[in-house]
């Protein structure tokens, strides 16, 4: 086992690595160590890839560990269920890369306690530019006396290449674009050489077991039934997008009754399917190239400047994240009359007087999804019905975390700043309540599309 071999100092100095924890591997280890949390995926996923790849070299098998826990940030039954729904996708395509896999669940799901058991070489986990996970990762760092790698598994191009927070699109376009020729390519998709036997003690959980009984907590908000969880039916609605829906998506994907987007939003945020496998095969579908590109300016560019501006902003979910002129210009018009208030729960009730904002409320709360244009009118209203732009900001991020299936996201803090509060934007004309924060009506709004089919839609469900 050579600990300092040219490919094991290859695949630490990569891009996508972070070092949490330096040394060399440990030579009495029995295995290579795969923490998952955010890339719950077998294949097209960097890190599971690097940990196989050092594997190999040290000549030992791979075991991948999910520990599953009811404490999630801003998590509830709804988000667990669709976690717990893919668990056996995951399981079954890490049997067929010949990957061990150990999962355990709340109060016997500590990592520290799995390196014990397992006694692993190193340790290689997925990267979230979270503050709580990555909390999380620099506790695991402090705790086990182990090389800790983590990797940036969930984007095209390795955020720390970016290197500081991107103001807009126009921005981050060429800086992404410089390196798709680099890191927009397939997986590899390395089979781990030697197979895990489980040590004595070292129990495991089934996916298909109940890993949701007893659980008291997080069960405020009921599962959907139109989303279910896992990799095959991510590459199912990938499929069907590429196929039925692509070759129409600039001209609808901002007309909600026409269901022109892909609906892959929760299956990234969960990693059950990875950017870079959804681009080629959007990069190789037949379909005009004014679609593509619309699309992949959406999956890439726009998705990976919401992850630079969580990776770099500390106050990502607050309106202290906000440009200078957008916090000042609000500051401005902090007093000024609103026509009318409502409360945080008339609004999760769909209880305003305005007839789309209900709807797309109602769409939220019952299905788990919200089409993304909706979402922008729905978070600039509640900045206009509520007491303040702080409040606002508070409200739609609560909002959206609890009932998307996607929330507690990159996009939705940069969804809800873009709405509120200006991130990525510019001043535009001056208004009450507003100031120079861009203004979207009803009216306006309904012209886009036809509002009313989508209305009509919603209050069938």
């Amino acid at each position: 086992m050579a600990a300092g071999s040219k490919l094991l100092e290859s695949l630490r100095a990569n891009p996508r690595v972070t070092v949490r924890r330096d040394g060399p591997p440990d030579p009495e280890g029995r295995c290579v160590l795969y923490w998952i949390q955010r890339a719950q995926r077998a294949f097209d996923n960097p890190a599971l890839d690097l940990a196989v790849r050092v594997g190999n070299e040290l000549g030992v098998p791979v075991v991948a560990y999910f520990g599953l826990m009811p404490s999630y940030p801003r998590a509830n039954l709804r988000h667990f269920q669709f976690l717990v729904e893919g668990l056996p996708d995951l399981a079954a395509g890490l049997r067929k890369r010949n990957i061990g896999f150990l999962l355990r669940r709340w109060p016997d799901h500590s990592l520290a306690k799995a390196c014990e058991q397992l006694r692993p070489a190193l340790v290689v986990g997925d990267e979230n530019p979270l503050r709580e996970p990555e909390r999380w990762r620099q506790k695991v760092a402090r705790e086990i006396r182990l090389p800790f790698w983590t990797v940036d598994a969930d984007v095209v191009v390795p955020s720390r290449l970016l290197e500081k927070q991107q103001y807009a699109a126009r921005t981050i376009r060429p800086r992404i674009h410089a390196y798709l020729r680099e890191f927009l390519a397939p997986s590899q998709t390395p089979t781990a050489r030697k197979r895990w036997r489980a040590p004595h003690g070292a129990t495991s959980l089934s996916p298909e077991d109940d890993l949701l009984a007893g659980w008291k907590s997080g069960r405020s908000v009921q599962p959907v039934t139109g989303f279910h969880g896992g990799t095959r039916r991510a590459l199912r609605l990938l499929h069907e997008f590429v196929n039925a829906k692509l070759r129409h998506y600039a001209e609808r994907r901002n007309h909600p009754e026409l269901d022109g987007t892909s609906r892959l939003s929760p299956y990234l945020h969960f990693g059950q399917i990875g950017p870079v496998a959804v681009a080629l095969a959007v990069a190789r579908a037949k379909a005009p190239a004014r679609e593509k590109n619309a699309f992949l300016e959406q999956l890439i560019v726009r998705r990976e400047l919401a992850v630079n501006f969580v990776r770099f902003n500390p106050d990502y979910d607050s309106l202290e994240g906000a440009p200078a002129w957008a916090l000042r210009s609000l500051g401005e018009h902090a007093k000024d009359s609103r026509e009318v208030l409502y409360t945080e729960k008339q609004l999760e009730n769909a209880e305003t007087h305005d007839p789309l904002w209900n709807a797309a409320q109602k769409q939220m709360v019952v299905t788990g999804w919200m089409h993304n244009y909706l979402r922008m009118y729905w978070a600039k209203k509640i900045l206009e019905w509520t007491r303040s732009p702080a409040a606002a900001f508070e409200i739609a991020t609560r909002l959206n975390d609890k009932y998307e299936l996607d929330g507690r996201d990159p996009n939705g803090y940069e969804g809800v700043a873009w709405a509120v509060a200006g991130k990525s934007d510019r001043p535009w004309f001056e208004r009450p309540v507003f100031g120079t924060i861009r203004y979207m009506s009803y009216a306006g709004t309904s012209r886009k599309f036809d509002a009313q089919a989508y209305i009509r839609q919603i209050e069938k469900l």
